[in-house]
């Protein structure tokens, strides 16, 4: 397999896992089956199918793939849909284009993240600033609103404690590749919906325990930075009682708590990410 055939592979499963995501009702995330904090599902597959050029552009750094996919998200969905997933998927999109077949994937993360320069967290912070998250504000140190002075890796490990996406970069992506073990494990194999419509109860559940997995064993930053630490806890003891569930799809009540989450405006959008990522790397690994 050569190296644009090892990019297309991985590019072809980022916009099956991006589209998967948003085809499986996930409490107060946006969905086909739910709108939701102003946006549709549509902006979100729009924006995957924009950022998949530049996240997988062959020889690009991470901070060129991140800048550049937010860069066509925006232009694509007019608004922040995918800043997380793009900062999570640009090291593995990297990995995946230096990785030799026989190496495992945490050496591989692990030698991108490694090689982070300072060039790279100029460029994430460009992005970071331009999309805006909500409840972003400012940090006491390498501020996204300044010019940074470190590397991107350690920018993010300053912001490990209180992010989960900077936590997987400071980690070595360690939570995230054994999620994505245990999916691949299950038998789980990635197939979009095609075209993209709300899948079944059988279907969805996957997906959706694996946004279980995330939410209820650590507060979502992005309800952290809006709402605080009691919301996040509050959302993470709901998330508990779903998680085992055979197919929660089923059950009117999951569809209750996602648009009571919604009409909170609670959006668990950092889980959300890291279950693209998780979903990714499943198919990938």
């Amino acid at each position: 397999m050569t190296a644009d055939d090892t990019l297309e592979r991985a590019r072809a499963a980022f916009l099956a896992a991006c589209t998967l995501d948003v085809a499986v009702r996930k409490p107060g995330n946006v969905s086909l089956a739910s709108a939701g904090h102003g946006m549709q599902a549509r902006q979100f597959i729009a924006s995957a199918q924009a950022a998949a050029v530049p996240l997988f552009e062959r020889g690009a750094a991470v901070g060129a793939r991140i800048e550049r996919a937010v860069q066509a998200s925006w232009a694509s969905a007019g608004c922040n849909t995918n800043l997380g997933i793009v900062l999570l998927c640009a090291p593995i999109a990297r990995a995946a284009e230096l990785r030799a077949p026989q190496t495992p994937w945490a050496e591989a993360l692990e030698a991108v993240l490694a090689g982070l320069a300072l060039d790279d967290a100029a460029a994430a912070y460009r992005a970071i600033a331009q999309a805006n998250p909500g409840g972003l504000g400012t940090a006491p140190a390498q501020d996204v609103h300044a010019a940074p002075s470190v590397g991107l890796r350690e920018a993010m490990a300053l912001a490990a404690g209180r992010d989960l996406i900077a936590r997987q970069y400071a980690g070595g992506y360690r939570e995230l590749l054994a999620a994505a073990e245990a999916l691949a494990a299950s038998g789980f194999v990635l197939m979009p919906p095609m075209p993209p419509a709300p899948v079944d109860a059988a279907a969805a559940a996957p997906v959706q325990q694996v946004f279980l997995h995330w939410l209820a064993r650590f507060p979502d930053s992005h309800i952290v930075r809006k709402h605080g630490e009691a919301v996040a806890q509050t959302v993470m003891h709901a998330a508990h009682g779903w998680l085992g569930v055979a197919q929660p799809q089923r059950d009117p009540a999951f569809a209750a708590w996602d648009e009571a989450l919604k009409a909170q405006g609670i959006n668990p959008g950092t889980s959300a990410d890291l279950t693209v990522a998780t979903l990714l790397l499943a198919a990938l690994a």
